[in-house]
């Protein structure tokens, strides 16, 4: 018999899992944090719960906010278990469950007007976001802030009634800052190169398009954006999971989150209005965050981006199986060790080759139930941001991209719609049509689909790039995926 999540449960609950240390009673929002998904309640909340268990900072707890659907009916699950979330870590021989209470609130997300002023309150000194790597607005070629964007533009004109989460921080820090009051740091938590500069750059190239050229002056010379890198492997929840939950640990949770054990943060220490001491639960602080982001973007990020349309094409359902099939695990060593790893500057204290056999062991955890379709969703945005400037930094330097022109072909083989065996792929892209129109004109035309300026950019004109993509398009076709990936592996792919 299971036992509904709730504050009042706890008792009963704490027999098969831990349960917070704390008195949510005496916890006080210092954080408004958007985009309350599986990722953040497995990372930035846990270190949040594991610090407020030892009883410190207690003024830190965080209160959710959103501006999509998907908001809605998150903060409609949490709301009726009293914002209280089941973590569930998972590694060989181990699973173990902690239930986090370190969300104390979750506002409506179709009231903009509460979250504005919830923004403005004294008390809130950091605002938080994981939005995905698509909610920042950014033209997947330049990597830069894209002002013409239409939900942009539709802020720009209207900052007093704003849509997006940009127009909403711009919001809240004007009626901070025509108070008086210390603007609040804004913290991303999502995996793009330079989160932080990525994040300002949005911020005040919205103030900008507003036509307010004393506030952005102001925001510059006052917000704190910090750079972060942010790491744990958690997977979508659904009904295997909930009903995992229920079966083992008798908790009835409406969405429970599943993860790996390994977490890590590192962060600049660069905030506006204070901070909790996040380095006492195992926070990395820094002055340049940069090498680890790369490290982590490049071979984590752009790791899971190589397997992903692989596996999709041989038929494999979760992560873990694609490591178990040797060519995929083969041609994800042969890319790494031969083209990514060495565009990878030194990171302090890191040797990264031990990193890479750390990713490795963490792709092939078979308790954790990450799923390929996962991994091959949103390309669009990925693609730019974890293979392509790989992709570019060797192009530069002239040397070889076999292996990652085979990514950027497997990726548009998958667009054609259908795996080797011959069964339909389901898309989770907001530009599918349009890849999957270029991906079938490159039947005829291979370079069809690197005419996709916005996203290969000077990639896709490179002859070099051309050529290998054309090979291992072509390969791919009359070969298949996996007799491609061996003559990948054993070098007869092309010469």
């Amino acid at each position: 018999m299971s036992t509904k999540l709730s504050l009042a449960n706890l008792g009963a609950i704490s027999a098969k899992a831990a349960v917070p240390a704390y008195r949510r009673g005496d916890l006080k929002a210092g954080i408004v944090h958007f985009g309350i998904g599986n990722f953040h309640r497995a990372h930035q909340a846990v270190y949040l719960d594991e610090l407020f268990s030892t009883g410190h900072d207690l003024d830190w707890a965080i209160t959710g906010a959103g501006v999509t659907s998907y908001d809605g009916a998150m903060r409609d699950k949490l709301k009726g278990q009293d914002y209280l979330t089941t973590v569930v870590e998972q590694d060989v021989g181990k699973s173990e469950a902690r239930v986090t209470g370190a969300m104390i609130d979750f506002l409506d997300p179709a009231d903009h007007g509460a979250i504005v002023e919830k923004l403005a309150d004294p008390a809130i000194r950091i605002v938080s976001m994981t939005i995905t790597e698509g909610g920042y607005f950014i033209n997947p070629a330049s990597g830069r802030f894209d002002p013409e964007h239409p939900a942009i533009v539709a802020d720009a004109k209207n900052p007093g009634e704003p849509k997006t989460v940009f127009g909403i921080i711009l919001a809240g820090l004007r009626r901070r800052r025509d108070r008086g009051i210390v603007p609040f740091t804004v913290m991303s938590c999502d995996n793009i190169p330079g989160n932080g500069h990525v994040t300002e750059n949005a911020v005040a190239g919205l103030a900008k398009l507003s036509n307010d050229a004393d506030f952005a002056r102001w925001i510059a010379d006052n917000v704190a954006f910090p750079n972060s890198m942010v790491d744990r492997i958690t997977p979508a929840t659904g009904p295997r999971e909930i009903g995992h939950c229920e079966e083992t640990f008798g908790i009835a949770d409406a969405w429970p989150v599943y993860c790996e054990e390994f977490k890590q943060w590192v962060m600049e220490d660069k905030f506006t209005a204070g901070r909790p001491a996040l380095e006492d639960v195992g926070v990395t602080f820094v002055d340049d965050v940069a090498p680890f982001e790369l490290m982590k973007i490049r071979i984590l990020n752009g790791g899971h981006a190589t397997i992903a349309y692989p596996g999709a094409l041989l038929d494999i359902h979760f992560v873990h199986e694609t490591m178990e099939d040797p060519e995929i695990r083969g041609f994800l060593a042969k890319l790494e060790k031969s083209e990514i790893i060495p565009c990878v500057p030194p990171v302090p204290n890191t040797d990264i080759q031990d990193y890479f056999k750390l990713i490795e062991r963490r792709f092939a955890n078979p308790k954790i139930g990450d799923t390929v379709a996962r991994l091959a969703q949103d390309g669009s945005n990925r693609q730019p941001k974890f293979i392509l400037p790989s992709t570019a930094d060797r192009l530069a330097k002239g040397e070889d991209v076999q292996g990652l022109a085979l990514v950027s072909a497997l990726w548009c083989r998958y667009f054609e719609g259908k795996t080797d065996s011959g069964k339909a792929i389901e898309f989770n892209d907001a530009n599918a049509d349009r890849l999957r129109a270029a991906a079938s004109a490159s039947r005829d035309n291979p370079l069809a689909f690197l005419a996709l300026k916005d996203i290969f950019g000077d990639v896709g004109t490179s002859p070099k790039f051309q050529a290998r993509f054309t090979q291992a398009l072509v390969s791919l076709r009359t070969r298949g995926t996996r007799a491609t990936l061996k003559a990948y592996i054993d070098g007869t792919l092309a010469t």
